[in-house]
């Protein structure tokens, strides 16, 4: 278990403005690392499938942890996963999935939509060019489903130019949507965290560093 606090000094040195909050992902990881962050003072967690937050979410039930959602949720799982009544749902990636969730609903759940910035086919998310109008979309028909920003993973290659490419894709549409109610804008994984906060990332997701 790495120190939480050395991570936090990268975190606020590689930042150029607003504070950035960092959401510990814990799909590979138990219950036991997760209540070591914890205790040295991580309060919000993510989790890429359902049964697996439900799972940690039921055993560490007195703690007061922010629980974040970031996999593709299935169809099946979306009762679920309502139940569970997450802090952030941070994988919406449609207008499709958005209306899905929200006819499910009867309280008010914030998202960011998902867009695949690196326009990669193993990935998901809406495409770059529709990012815009989608979002809008679902704020404008979803009831109790709330957009409050954008999520992207960084492109999966090497060359640190065109992940940065990605990065300030994602962060542009961000600034084009603050107008609209966006306030978080999520990108930057362990590899690349530091990346992504000096393209503009105000929330970063990270789990093998950490660990």
């Amino acid at each position: 278990m790495k120190n939480l606090a050395e991570i936090l000094e990268r975190i606020n040195k590689a930042r150029i403005g607003e504070e950035v909050k960092l959401i510990a992902v814990s799909k590979n990881v138990t219950t036991k690392e997760v209540l070591e962050l914890f205790n040295q003072g991580q309060m919000s967690f993510g989790e890429n499938r359902v049964q697996e937050l439900k799972n940690k979410k039921e055993i560490l039930s007195n703690l007061p942890i922010d629980w974040h959602f970031l996999g593709r949720l299935q169809s099946n799982k979306i009762n679920q996963l309502i139940s569970l009544r997450p802090t952030l749902w941070q994988s919406c990636d449609s207008l499709k999935s958005a209306l899905e969730v929200d006819k499910r609903l009867d309280y008010n759940l914030d998202c960011l939509l998902q867009i695949n910035s690196a326009n990669e086919d193993t990935k998901s998310g809406i495409s770059a060019d529709s990012a815009i109008d989608e979002f809008l979309s679902i704020k404008e028909n979803c009831k109790f489903l709330r957009p409050i920003g954008v999520m992207s993973i960084g492109a999966h290659v090497d060359d640190m130019k065109t992940i940065e490419r990605s990065f300030e894709i994602t962060h542009k549409i961000y600034e084009n949507l603050k107008a609209h109610g966006a306030k978080i804008c999520s990108m930057g994984m362990s590899s690349d965290f530091e990346l992504a906060i000096k393209c503009g990332s105000n929330m970063v997701r990270l789990g093998s560093i950490l660990y």
